[in-house]
């Protein structure tokens, strides 16, 4: 059974989610772009389920949850701290993509992540954080001009998404990103704000994984995000570009949480 919820953030952003299985609480983390509603990449949540309180959450400015402006990092770790205290004051963390910076942010801060598992998580590590890219800047640039669907294709474009992949992106599928073409700034806020020190700060294990069919930039994020990170593992799992299939991914998962 699928219960639904909502958590209100520190700063007073009420945050939707739902609530699916039964034994040791585990939040999935959605990518940029993906709410409940729109997941291009959905977690295994009925394989999940069977040995795990499965959270799904709108982050803010998506899907049911609201927003409370301005963005500040600070502002979305609180929401998942919120969601974490709805689980019972710790939880397992499942991060897919971007939402795996998330994870790192909220993981360094020290909320109540008992493990952290992260699919491919874009991150290009600097000596300390740079500041506002400016490939963040023009994506920003773009939405506050309300140019939401060139922001959309400019940020899908500039991540290295394949052109096979943009061919493939129905009128829908472009509705639902322009509507949350805001929230894609966060994600690329979340990144300008990553740094090897911020790895090495996070003591969580933490289990990164990535696909054989992706690109060997994804897949070489991944294993720089894993050496940096004081207690991984790294492994690769038999799938196709960005996402292995939920049979795949699941059982995998289950044996790290539970181990």
């Amino acid at each position: 059974m699928t219960e639904t919820g909502r958590v209100t953030s520190s700063d007073g952003t009420s945050i939707a989610f739902e609530r699916s299985g039964a034994g040791p609480a585990l939040i999935a983390v959605d990518a940029a772009g993906s709410y409940r509603d729109f997941r291009p990449f959905p977690p295994p949540v009925e394989l999940l389920a069977e040995d795990f309180t499965v959270y799904l959450y709108d982050r803010r400015g998506r899907g049911a949850s609201t927003d409370t402006p301005p963005y500040a990092i600070e502002r979305e770790v609180d929401d998942l701290a919120a969601l974490i205290a709805e689980a019972g004051g710790s939880a397992f963390v499942y991060a897919f993509s971007s939402g795996g910076l998330l994870a790192l942010h909220a993981a360094a801060r020290g909320l109540a992540i008992a493990k952290l598992a992260l699919f491919e998580p874009p991150i290009e590590p600097a000596p300390a954080p740079a500041g506002e890219s400016g490939f963040t800047a023009e994506l920003a640039e773009l939405v506050t001009s309300g140019r939401r669907r060139e922001a959309v294709e400019f940020f899908h474009r500039g991540i290295g998404v394949p052109d096979e992949v943009m061919d493939q992106m129905t009128p829908p599928v472009w509705a639902a990103l322009e509507a949350v073409a805001p929230t894609l700034v966060y994600d690329c806020r979340l990144s300008d704000a990553m740094s090897l020190p911020l790895l090495r700060s996070v003591t969580v294990p933490t289990l990164v994984l990535d696909s054989q069919g992706s690109s060997d930039s994804i897949t070489g994020s991944a294993a720089t995000v894993a050496g940096a990170l004081p207690d991984s593992t790294h492994r690769h799992l038999a799938g196709g570009w960005h996402g292995v299939p939920g049979e795949t991914l699941a059982p995998v998962l289950t044996g790290f949480f539970r181990s």
